[in-house]
């Protein structure tokens, strides 16, 4: 009877081991090194994502025309208010205080492993007492096949797309 009461506790232990699934990893468009405050604060009052890719998991492209969902892969939030923290965190600080207000539409934000990462996006920004200046920034930056790589390209994107904006609020002018 105990050789027995052995057999099946072992059997159930091996069958809920076989069970178990892999952690999900996360990860953020915020850089880890924060941002000095440079000028203007400015607020990001609304960001749109295509909704491919505006999901918790990182979505990455496969070939042509294929998707894949990483279900292992998340990012801290839903696309959107990822891309809008880290923005907002480039654009000098905590969302609420700018004379100035962004909104940006991303037409694209492709993740291709081995190759890069993409970001196209229209944005509009109305500074006190000019006009709203309505441009379009298109970045891409080199990654490789790792997850890590492919998060920091992103973020390399994100910085260039806060650098544009910055560089249109002190000129008053699209960048070039």
């Amino acid at each position: 009877m105990q050789r027995l009461r052995n057999v099946c506790v072992a059997s159930l232990l091996v069958w809920l081991g076989g069970c178990s699934s892999t952690p999900n990893n996360y990860h953020t468009l915020v850089p880890s090194e924060p941002v000095r405050g440079s000028g203007q604060r400015i607020q990001v009052v609304r960001v749109a994502v295509p909704p491919q890719v505006d999901r918790p998991q990182l979505v990455v492209r496969q070939g042509q025309s294929g998707l894949a969902i990483l279900e292992t892969e998340w990012w801290g939030a839903n696309l959107v208010d990822e891309f809008r923290s880290a923005l907002q965190d480039q654009l000098g600080g905590p969302a609420g205080g700018g004379k100035a207000s962004l909104r940006v539409d991303v037409q694209r934000f492709d993740t291709v492993p081995g190759r890069y990462a993409s970001l196209e996006a229209v944005w509009r920004l109305k500074q006190q007492g000019q006009a709203e200046l309505t441009c379009r920034t298109s970045v891409q930056t080199a990654a490789d096949n790792s997850i890590t790589s492919l998060v920091n390209a992103h973020q390399a994107n994100l910085r260039k797309l806060a650098e544009a904006v910055r560089g249109s609020a002190r000129q008053g002018s699209c960048p070039a």
